[in-house]
């Protein structure tokens, strides 16, 4: 999305304190242009498809329809930034579609600060971003009991990328973040190991330390360490197995 033109904008929420905020905080924005808002989901379907908006704040609770039924009513498919009091469960499926959010209360920092990610991805990479409607749908309504089957990511550009999870080769705990390592890079997600071990399929996926899930399909070779597997993966690392992990991938192989 390459043009001089600003980004047209509009705002969904139900609160007036929060809409209040945020149009405060899009002041001197001089890239944005503020074209409309909504106080219910219903509204706002009407109105993101009549103005066609190329970026919405969009409150995931409000009366009437939720945000997530917003995205499943509108034809349009704009760039979407969620709105949220602290919910643990809709901000793992943020992070598992590379969806950006912010939560209330937020300040001007925080929201500075998703500016300029949601700007270099609409400036330099909009027309070749993955739809945000499919990724968002995806993430925020999976299937009872369905695994993970693709991962969107941010690289270190702020740039959107498709990761199928079959190129993973292994995924690492640090601190607050996840190494999602990848042949020879790796990308890092704001979510716990444990909640990436939930999602995931245990057929392909291992965890075989606390703080590391192996890809089954990667592994080249295991060597035993004492009462441990060292394994060896496909891109040349090597992880070693808890006690636990190595009786584990013991069983499977056998």
């Amino acid at each position: 999305m390459k043009t001089a033109q600003p980004i047209r904008v509009v705002i969904v929420e139900d609160e007036p304190l929060a809409r209040q905020t945020i149009r405060d905080f899009l002041e001197g924005e001089d890239w944005l242009e503020l074209v409309g808002e909504a106080a219910d989901g219903h509204r706002a379907v009407q109105l993101i498809d009549d103005v066609r908006p190329d970026l919405v704040f969009l409150d995931v609770r409000m009366p009437g329809i939720s945000g997530l039924q917003v995205l499943e009513s509108i034809k349009h498919d704009p760039e979407i930034v969620f709105t949220t009091a602290y919910d643990s469960h809709a901000i793992a499926a943020f992070e598992l579609g590379a969806l950006d959010y912010i939560l209330k209360p937020f300040g001007r920092e925080r929201f500075s600060k998703m500016l300029s990610r949601v700007k270099a991805r609409l400036l330099e990479n909009g027309i070749n971003a993955p739809s945000f409607r499919d990724r968002a749908l995806q993430a925020l309504r999976p299937k009872p009991g369905e695994p993970l089957l693709r991962l969107f990511v941010r690289d270190r550009r702020g740039r959107v990328v498709h990761v199928p999870l079959a190129d993973v080769i292994r995924l690492v705990g640090a601190d607050d973040y996840v190494e999602v390592h990848v042949n020879n890079a790796f990308y890092l997600v704001n979510l716990t190991l444990a909640e990436f071990e939930r999602r995931l399929d245990p057929k392909r996926f291992r965890r075989v330390h606390r703080s590391a899930i192996v890809n089954l399909d990667k592994i080249v070779s295991c060597k035993r360490i004492d009462r441990r597997l060292q394994i060896e993966l496909s891109d040349g690392s090597r992880v070693t197995a808890s006690r636990a992990g190595s009786q584990d991938l013991r069983e499977h192989f056998l």
